[in-house]
This record gives structure tokens, C-alpha cells and sequence, in this order.
């Protein structure tokens, strides 16, 4: 199952109307868009979808349209973040039932958990469904760090776990989850600025929003790794350096948002309390876009 996970592993935002309701058409409209520009992989309901703003009915529908626009041509990996067991356990069936190919787990904290709290709360959703599981490691969002030690450990104990997201920006994390897993584990890289490193050290995918404003370099630059061409691997990752920085300096829904909306898609804005961009930042944003899509690509 885990082999069905690779290349660009496209994160779809979640449009809202101006009432504040899920827009569920530009959704189904999104989702496509993203399978036709060539993605391998579609993962609604990550931080970028706005999933921890979502009601439970919102989460649902999120899932339901997604997978059923996705209808199998490529894999599907949900996102399930909550405080809960009890709910983590619900999604985790309920993405089942949909249709996903896959769950990616990040557990999020209110009090601080610990490696064995952690290791119930995968263990309860693993043993609840029969789908691959993705260790989310994220502690910027989660408030929990997990150690490349502690992710093996869980591995080894949980056969549904097959795969990692490492998203601390830290390198040498994924050269760890290698050596401590003797390359059972692939991992998966979630920092953008870091995308080109994390390929080069044998990321098996890069999970990413990126690809809603600039799907043909986010792919040229894992075909150009898949090839080994280096060369132009580094200069297709120099021109979308700045643009992939910006992104991820603010909040990613507001962001992303904001480049749609300049490229010609009014998915609304984020929900509350995040804000969308201000006036400044969105003629930044313009300007970036318009040097990074202009430039000629190898």
C-alpha cells in the first residue's frame, strides 16, 4: 500500500462561500484541477485545508467530495488532527468508508502528552481501521514533537504505520528515520524550503499546497530528482525558492488563498480566527508569483 504514495503529494484547500459555508462545487473544481496539472497523490483535510476549523459535518463533506472527485485515479490520504482518541478513531473509520487509500495522523496536544499516551492514540486508531497510516510529525501545528526514535518505535509496534511526514524542516531527521529504520520507512517531506534537500536524501514524496500556483515546477523538480538529474533539479529549486518561503511564512490557508485568488480563483478567505493577507503581502505575494511563473524552466 505504501508504495502507492510518491512524487507530489498534492494538499487542496478548502473554499468557503461568503456566508462562510463549505463551498463543496469549487472544491470538487479544486480537486480536479489538481489531479489534471499531474499530481500523484491528493490529501484533503492537512493544515492547509483548514481541517482544525472545520465542524464535524464540514470534515465529513470535505472528505466525501474529495474522494468521490478523486474517484480512484489517484492515491487518496486523508488528514485526521484532533485532541480526541475517541474522534481520531471516528474520522480515521469514517475516511475509510469514503474510499481514501490511506490516513495521515498528526496528534495534536492540550496537555502534554507522552510517548506512551502517543503510542495508544495510534495504536486505538491502527487497530480501528485497516488502512496505512502516516505518522504526521509536526510540531509547529501539533504542539507535539515526535523524535525520529520514537517514530520507529511506534513503527515497529503498529504494522499499519508505513510511512512519515517530517515537517520540523530539520534534515538530518530524515537521514535518522533512515538509518534507525534501515530504509523500511519511507518518509515524506512536509517543509517546502526544504523540498529539494529531503528528495536528495530519498524523500519518497513532498507533501505540498505549492501546486495550486505552480503545479509544473513543483513536478518538474521530482522529475528532474527521479532522473538524477541534479542539475536542473537545483535550478528549478532556486526559482521557486522565494515564492515556496513566503508561503510558508504566514499561515499556508491565507497564502495559498491569496495566490488563487491573483491567478484568477476567489476560494474565499480563511476562517476566523486566521485572517486573510494584508494589502502589503498579497502585492508581495503578486510579485513573487509573476517573477517565479515568468522565468523560462529547464
Amino acid at each position: 500500500m505504501t508504495a502507492k504514495f510518491h512524487g507530489i503529494i498534492a494538499y487542496p484547500v478548502t473554499p468557503f462561500k461568503p456566508n462562510g459555508e463549505v463551498d463543496t462545487a469549487l472544491l470538487a473544481v479544486l480537486v480536479e484541477q489538481l489531479i489534471e496539472r499531474g499530481v500523484h497523490a491528493i490529501a484533503p483535510l492537512g493544515s492547509t485545508g483548514e481541517s482544525a476549523y472545520l465542524s464535524e459535518s464540514e470534515w465529513q463533506t470535505v472528505a466525501e467530495v474529495s474522494l468521490q472527485q478523486v474517484a480512484g485515479r489517484v492515491p487518496t490520504l486523508v488528514g485526521i488532527s484532533e485532541l480526541t482518541t475517541q474522534v481520531a478513531v471516528q474520522r480515521a473509520k469514517f475516511a475509510e468508508r469514503s474510499g481514501a487509500d490511506a490516513v495521515m495522523v498528526l496528534p495534536m496536544s492540550y496537555w502534554k502528552l507522552s510517548e506512551r499516551e502517543i503510542l495508544q492514540h495510534y495504536g486505538a486508531i491502527a487497530a480501528a481501521i485497516s488502512l496505512p497510516i502516516m505518522v504526521y510529525n509536526n510540531p509547529a501545528t501539533s504542539g507535539i514533537d515526535l523524535s525520529s526514535e520514537f517514530i520507529v518505535q511506534m513503527a515497529n509496534a503498529i504494522p499499519n504505520i508505513t510511512m512519515v511526514k517530517e515537517s520540523t524542516g530539520d534534515i538530518q531527521r530524515m537521514h535518522r528515520l533512515q538509518t534507525l529504520s534501515n530504509c523500511t520507512l519511507p518518509f515524506y517531506n512536509g517543509s517546502n524550503p526544504l523540498a529539494l534537500a529531503a528528495l536528495k536524501a530519498g524523500a519518497s514524496g513532498w507533501c505540498t499546497a505549492a501546486p495550486h500556483l505552480i503545479p509544473d515546477l513543483t513536478l518538474a523538480l521530482y522529475q528532474a530528482i527521479s532522473t538524477g538529474d541534479l542539475a536542473s533539479a537545483q535550478q528549478l529549486f532556486d526559482q521557486q525558492l522565494p515564492l515556496l518561503r513566503f508561503l510558508v511564512s504566514g499561515h499556508l490557508p491565507a497564502t495559498i488563498k491569496a495566490g488563487l485568488k491573483l491567478l484568477g480563483l476567489d476560494v474565499g478567505v480563511p476562517r476566523l480566527p486566521l485572517l486573510p493577507l494584508e494589502k502589503a503581502a498579497v502585492q508581495n505575494l503578486e510579485a513573487l508569483l509573476h517573477q517565479v511563473r515568468t522565468q523560462p524552466t529547464t
